[in-house]
């Protein structure tokens, strides 16, 4: 059977499983605790300017774009939110995430609007967070604006290795502006050489629950 499954995660958190390619959205050991990890603590939360462009690579189940919104409206910074997705997932699906039912209730219906509104379309969730999806192939998109801040949230080098090379990189690096930080959870060498080839200024950080390390490149221009 080739339909997406859905798997909870040691959090206690869902993710979602494709066993065409043999591969879960989020780490099994917690989709949560690793979006918070690598995306909002090593990602948002380094960003000190107060209006802030994001482009996220990979919006699959809308979590780091909630988490994001959440972390959003505690700080008051203003975000514009651009997540890329070739293949969005279904309604049907996104009603058995749980990611909201984690959270105060007052967050709860974001989750639901983040992805209900329109693709291709800038979207203002709040006033602090606006949110544009674009259903495209990253490896062939070229509209892309300046960014301080990129989550890069593709399947794996082994499943999408067209999506880890030293072009897209190079691609990145181009639409980021001064001191714009990207980060991922692969820390595999390769990856590690192409975003360094690319321009980037790469450190390993230590990685979330059931994982040693991730990667947190930075465009420093001298």
């Amino acid at each position: 059977m080739n339909k997406t499954q859905i798997k909870y995660t040691e959090d206690g958190s869902t993710t979602l499983y494709l066993p065409k390619i043999d591969e879960t959205f989020h780490s099994v050991h917690g989709a949560v605790q690793e979006s918070l990890h690598i995306f909002v603590n090593a990602g948002l939360k380094e960003c000190k300017e107060q209006n802030i462009n994001i482009l996220e690579v990979g919006f699959g189940t809308g979590l780091n774009a909630f988490l994001t919104f959440i972390e959003t409206e505690k700080s008051n910074k203003n975000i514009v939110y651009t997540a890329l997705e070739k293949y969005p997932v279904s309604e049907k699906i996104v009603q058995q995430l749980n990611y909201a039912k984690m959270y105060k209730a007052e967050y709860q219906e974001y989750f639901a609007e983040i992805h209900s509104c329109e693709w291709n379309k800038m979207q203002k969730i709040s006033s602090h967070f606006s949110i544009h999806k674009i259903q495209c192939d990253f490896t062939q998109y070229s509209d892309l604006q300046q960014y301080n801040l990129i989550f890069f949230d593709a399947f794996s080098p082994e499943k999408q290795p067209e999506m880890w090379s030293e072009k897209m990189f190079e691609k990145l690096y181009k639409h980021c502006v001064k001191d714009a930080v990207l980060t991922t959870y692969c820390a595999k060498g390769a990856v590690r050489r192409a975003m360094t080839a690319a321009g980037f200024k790469v450190e390993r950080l230590s990685g979330p629950a059931g994982k040693r390390e991730i990667l947190r490149a930075t465009k420093i221009i001298t």
